[in-house]
């Protein structure tokens, strides 16, 4: 099967050997994404706010594959602050009340750098053709 990359130009993807996004056939799997954090719209004490820019981000990653939130079947959740789960869970339910993926919530002790409260994995499958 041909295997599709999205790469984004972060400095990661080759210093970790990485990508956004990988899809095989019909099932897309997107790398654990992070907000970007800019201190005005996206705060590093804003769940919430995290939650969102990282929903719209991956939207578009999907975009990029011919795919859509609604086919996305689960996501992964990992915060630093389980506290954070009610603004988390009303972010999420922005994109995914009416779709309803299968989830977890997880607890961390530490994301890559300390302003990241959230970090969120999705896994699509488009309708087969």
């Amino acid at each position: 099967m041909k295997r599709e990359n999205i790469l984004t130009g972060s400095p990661w993807e080759d210093k970790m050997g990485y990508c956004r996004a990988v899809r095989i056939g019909n099932i897309i799997e997107v790398s654990g994404t992070v907000a970007i954090v800019d201190g005005v719209k996206v705060k590093s004490d804003d769940a919430y706010a995290q939650t969102l820019n990282i929903l719209e981000r991956v939207e578009k990653v999907l975009e990029d594959l011919n795919a859509s939130m609604k086919d996305v079947i689960r996501t992964r959740i990992f915060t630093t602050d389980i506290t954070s789960f009610e603004a988390v869970a009303t972010a999420h339910a922005q994109f995914f009340k009416d779709i309803k993926p299968t989830t977890g919530f997880y607890e961390i002790s530490k994301l890559v750098a300390p302003e990241y409260l959230v970090e969120i994995e999705f896994t699509a499958v488009l309708p087969e053709k």
